[in-house]
């Protein structure tokens, strides 16, 4: 099967493709925004460069074009994150192999990334452009902000004290001396 568009008309749809911006990745930036969240994007200084970081959060998201991230049938991807398996997309076609490459270096990518974010204690959501269909939208949205409240609490539980071995000589009054009564 043979490209129907020119290498020409082919060179500017292509060229039309931002990594920034998206229209998925608003979706979930005006979400989070409404909920009271708020965030970074794009960090140059957290690896793999977030499309959101919730420092907060100590939590990277990234929202994955399913084409370009490879959410494919043949591939077999799962977003664990969110626990859904999705076949939205197909690979093309015509240049398959070219396709089947660049995916793969992308999701090779992706992982070490995502690596790297889990060595340095940062938690990574993936959430995928397919999870984001005005059905499914909310509770997409639901399961990120539950993960993100788990991961807050994590990071933020308070240190318990054990007062049961503290001896009654070590305690200091913050006050005056006892008072002796009788006397």
């Amino acid at each position: 099967m043979t490209d129907r568009l020119t290498p020409q008309q082919r060179h500017y749809v292509m060229s039309r493709i931002h990594g920034k911006g998206t229209k998925p990745e608003l979706l979930v930036r005006q979400w989070l925004w409404r909920h009271g969240y708020r965030y970074r994007l794009n960090v140059k200084s957290v690896p793999g460069k977030p499309d959101i970081v919730m420092r907060k959060y100590r939590t990277a998201i990234f929202v994955n074009g399913c084409f370009w991230h490879g959410h494919f049938v043949e591939l077999g991807v799962e977003s664990v994150e969110l626990g859904v398996n999705s076949s939205c997309c197909k690979i093309p076609q015509t240049n398959r192999e070219f396709w089947v490459n660049k995916i793969r270096r992308n999701q090779e990518r992706d992982q070490r990334n995502y690596q790297v974010l889990h060595d340095n204690g940062w938690q990574v959501i993936v959430v995928w452009e397919c999870q984001l269909q005005p059905k499914t939208i909310e509770e997409t949205m639901l399961r990120v902000e539950l993960l993100l409240n788990d991961n807050f609490l994590a990071l933020h539980q308070p240190k318990v004290v054990s007062y049961a071995s503290v001896e009654e000589s070590e305690v200091t009054m913050a006050a005056e001396s006892q008072p002796v009564y009788g006397q």
